[in-house]
């Protein structure tokens, strides 16, 4: 069960990098334009290919930093999955990033969670042949019902759409990831997918609209907003080899119903850090009956987290 364990933390930091997007993509100040959010998200996420430098220290490797050596040249489906991998974790980036930027966190992150683990579990029967057993089906139930009532009010039907559109395509990008990594191993499906966001991302700069509305956006972005992305997408990048990780050692729904646990540390953070943090990152939202009832749900959640021990 170490793997729900790596995936509870991903989540944690998953949890951290919401709070910054929900503030990029909200203030018009920082990076207005999801797109190009989504393009430089994909180019930093590709940037993680660095983490190998890390397997070349001794001992780095017996602890699970991927190496070198377990690096080959890829097979044709490898490639195909990996370019597969970049393609549908940019466009669920995209749609997720502009459901953020028309609604509240907390009305569509609930829901893209529950649609992404709902997604996985019906896909890893579809094509991966998974073999799940009854706890860890009600745990995944309980998960992503709790998830689901953790939205206050469901968005409005033009931003329904996209959160449905980001949960279906994150669910892809995983279920890819898990199939690469059973096609070869962590270590050659990390790499070579990493390969594949980077190419996949630049290979945008050759549609000339892309590169105008990328070149133009970069250009009015100041020096402090780029800080703050690339501090969000250093976390990204630590909470999506953390989230592989599990994939590869566990069962690709679970991790992906665990995504529920974002909104139960996005809580905390908001009650214990929400005065110094900025306006538009945080649900300001203090009635009692609404704390009440999220604390409902979050209760369901962490029933559903513990079925998954038991």
């Amino acid at each position: 069960m170490t793997w729900i364990l790596l995936a509870t933390a991903g989540q944690f930091l998953n949890a951290v990098v919401a709070i910054f997007d929900k503030y990029i993509v909200s203030d018009e100040k920082v990076l207005p334009r999801p797109f190009v959010y989504a393009f430089y998200s994909c180019l930093f996420t590709g940037g993680w290919i660095g983490i190998f430098l890390l397997g070349l220290i001794p001992g780095f490797s017996d602890v699970g930093f991927p190496s070198y050596e377990n690096v080959k040249a890829p097979s044709l489906q490898v490639v195909a999955m990996s370019f597969l991998a970049a393609y549908t974790f940019f466009i669920a980036l995209v749609s997720m990033y502009d459901a953020l930027k028309r609604a509240d966190a907390t009305n569509t992150i609930p829901i893209i969670g529950a649609v992404s683990a709902l997604s996985s579990f019906g896909m890893s029967y579809l094509f991966l042949d998974a073999k799940i057993n009854d706890n860890f089906i009600w745990g995944i139930v309980l998960l992503a019902v709790g998830t689901m009532l953790v939205a206050q009010t469901l968005p409005k039907a033009n931003v329904i759409v996209q959160v449905f559109h980001s949960g279906i395509f994150f669910a892809m990008h995983y279920i890819t990831m898990k199939g690469l990594f059973q096609e070869t191993s962590f270590d050659n499906g990390f790499f070579w997918s990493r390969v594949g966001f980077v190419l996949f991302t630049l290979s945008l700069l050759l549609v000339p609209a892309y590169y105008e509305k990328i070149r133009e956006q970069t250009k009015n972005t100041s020096k402090r907003a780029g800080v703050i992305v690339m501090l969000a997408k250093i976390i990204a990048g630590l909470s999506a080899f953390m989230l592989l990780k599990a994939t590869d050692l566990g069962e690709v729904s679970v991790v992906q119903a665990l995504d529920g646990l974002r909104f139960v540390f996005i809580l905390l953070i908001s009650i214990v850090f929400g005065q110094w943090l900025p306006e538009s990152a945080t649900d300001r939202d203090t009635r009692p009956d609404v704390f009440f009832r999220r604390l409902l749900y979050v209760v369901v959640i962490l029933v559903g987290f513990v079925v998954l021990f038991t």
